[in-house]
């Protein structure tokens, strides 16, 4: 038996764009928001602007020289960067000139840059630095088809001693000119809406990445779902969003170019890395999204603030919080009474405005979890403190278009309903079905992955198992490749207890095993920052992250949090055994998604002696 739920609204919105594509969405903000301010970046330590015009005539250039060097209709342009303002351009400039762009994470190793290349067959690669020009050079002599390579920072390099390689800024500098910007106009005037528009890899947690193809079409349909849902809006009043998940990745799309573009949002990028936090409070966004493991880590760095503060500041934090708690859930359900209002007023001037101030969380208004599942005790937590946030689910593959939780109305445990124009049904195996405006194309070059993914009545299976409630929202189960049947023939999601267990702020990594067997073990990585300030605290001392791991404390320390997880749990859920690993789980290495979810097939080979030994 499946159930289905239709969308709970399927107009569009009732004053919808006339652009067909992202490029003639730029044009038409570079005409209505001349010198309004588009793009922000930090540049050691201090903020420069770009304006809506200037945004365009960049992207105009870009498009001209990559013209210069021979893309065109259907050609395949590669960007292998971090998060920075070139990126977007370039993504833009490609659009414009019916090319296809296609992100490169910047942590992926050579292999993986080999393979991306390779597959999608890009012809010119837009390389950030040295590092990531080193990997494209080691395996260059393998991919005929990439002829051009064009470096974003040159600093350390030699750039004429290497074939075919030229700076960005050259790139830009052979695409000024007078006619760029007409150019530019007349390539997007004639674009293809179902003509594919970007190229996105999927993390491959099973296999190679495949090539998901995302079409114009797609990428308007989203920006217009997302824009009337967030309520999204450009001029004085327009929001401002921190780039800095990687664009590579669907949800930083959308919120970066995607929807930055189609509502004329400024889009800032920081200096990233360790200075992620304060290009936080520098931004203090309008507009947030954060996959969980940004908001496990802001609350692990809250508790580790607060174990530093005054005990009159600690005490205050605490009756605040518990106060903060006890009203969360009637606030996610906009059901707080005059009594809850006054309290939370009172909190609010003490404690929680000053906390979101440094946590760069004062001026948002919609700030949003997705991309995994967030433990509802993180959730409640954030709601607790102030930060109203939203769960919602989407893929590469429906171009992010499923489910968004309502305002006003927070379920814990669910991700929200359809958003407009979505159909979504239950399959009899549990799987989740979604059919949009936002289904993608299909896989480059894989037609029997994409016949299994999209059916003949064009729904969109997801991979995901979930359920539906008679008020239609959905709750993800988990992955349906993921689910592990006990040697009892108990079906448990795993992903549901790695959550509970990652709510501690000790605990980064939670891998739970026991497919085929008696009981359910787990592979445990600790938090380095937090459980190293409490053996610190403790007078622990420790040199390494395995040293800190191996300490006989340090495991009672995860004992006690695995036993206060099992206590909510059914006999056949709990963890019966566990082992701490001893290093740090990485992308480069093969053992994390560049979106860092686990890749349960590599984790099972790397620690198999250790996953033997619990099962003695």
């Amino acid at each position: 038996m499946s159930n289905s739920v239709p969308s709970r609204g399927t107009d569009r919105m009732a004053h919808a764009k006339e652009a067909a594509t992202l490029p003639a969405r730029l044009l038409e903000q570079a005409e209505e928001r001349r010198n309004a301010p588009a793009i922000r970046q930090k540049y050691r330590g201090y903020w420069r602007e770009w304006s809506w015009a200037e945004y365009a005539r960049r992207v105009a250039a870009v498009a001209a020289g990559l013209r210069d060097l021979g893309v065109g209709p259907g050609g395949r342009v590669a960007i292998h960067a971090e998060n920075r303002p070139e990126w977007v351009i370039t993504d833009l400039a490609v659009q414009g000139l019916g090319a296809r762009s296609i992100g490169v994470y910047p942590t992926s190793p050579e292999m993986e840059v080999e393979y991306l290349l390779g597959h999608s067959r890009s012809t010119v690669l837009i390389a950030e630095d040295e590092e990531q020009l080193d990997k494209a050079l080691a395996v260059r002599h393998r991919l005929p088809e990439l002829r051009h390579l064009v470096l974003m920072d040159p600093r350390g390099v030699r750039v004429d001693e290497v074939p075919g390689l030229l700076t960005f800024a050259e790139l830009e500098r052979r695409g000024e000119g007078a006619g760029a910007l007409a150019a530019y106009t007349e390539s997007v005037s004639t674009l293809d809406p179902a003509a594919t528009a970007i190229l996105v890899y999927t993390s491959g947690t099973t296999g190679p990445p495949k090539g998901a193809m995302v079409s114009h079409a797609n990428l308007v349909a989203s920006a217009q779902v997302f824009v009337e849902a967030l309520g999204s809006g450009g001029g004085d009043s327009g929001d401002e969003v921190l780039s800095y998940l990687p664009l590579c990745h669907i949800a930083e799309r959308l919120i970066s170019v995607v929807d930055a573009v189609w509502a004329g949002s400024v889009v800032n990028f920081g200096e990233g890395g360790d200075s992620f936090a304060g290009d936080l409070r520098d931004v203090q966004p309008t507009v947030f999204l954060g996959v969980p493991r940004v908001w496990e880590k802001m609350l692990a760095g809250v508790q580790i603030r607060m174990a530093d503060a005054s005990p009159l500041k600690r005490g205050l934090y605490r009756l605040c919080l518990r106060h903060g708690r006890r009203i969360a859930a009637r606030r996610m359900r906009g059901r707080n009474t005059l009594a809850d209002r006054l309290t939370f007023a009172a909190c609010e001037l003490l404690i929680f405005r000053p906390l979101r101030e440094k946590l760069g969380m004062v001026r948002v208004r919609t700030a949003i979890s997705g991309a995994a599942p967030i433990a509802p005790q993180v959730l409640e937590y954030l709601w607790a403190i102030g930060i109203t946030v939203r769960e919602g689910y989407g893929q590469t593959e429906n171009t992010a278009i499923c489910t968004l939780t309502p305002v006003g109305d927070v379920r814990l445990g669910a991700v929200g309903v359809p958003l407009s124009g979505v159909e979504l049904r239950i399959a009899g195996d549990g799987e989740i079905l979604t059919r949009s405006a936002g289904v993608f194309q299909g896989y480059l070059d894989d037609p029997h992955a994409t016949s299994s993914t999209i059916d003949e009545y064009g729904w969109l299976h997801t991979g995901d198992v979930g359920e539906l409630d008679e008020d239609g929202y959905l709750r993800i189960t988990d992955r349906k490749k993921d689910i592990i049947i006990t040697a009892g023939g108990k079906n448990v999601s795993p992903s549901e207890i790695e959550n509970r267990l990652k709510v501690s702020p000790y605990l980064r990594e939670a891998v739970v095993l026991g497919d085929r067997r008696k009981y359910l073990t787990a592979l445990i990585g600790i938090e380095r920052d937090t459980v190293g300030d409490w053996a610190t605290r403790r007078g622990l001392a420790y040199t390494t992250y395995a040293d800190l791991s191996g300490k006989p404390e340090v495991r009672d320390l995860v004992q006690s949090v695995i036993t206060e997880v099992n206590h909510d749990l059914a006999a056949v859920e709990q963890i019966k055994r566990f082992r701490l690993i001893d290093k740090e789980l990485e992308h480069t290495e093969g053992e994390l998604t560049a979106t860092q979810k686990v890749k349960r097939r590599a984790i099972a080979e790397r620690f198999a002696a250790e996953i033997e030994a619990m099962y003695p």
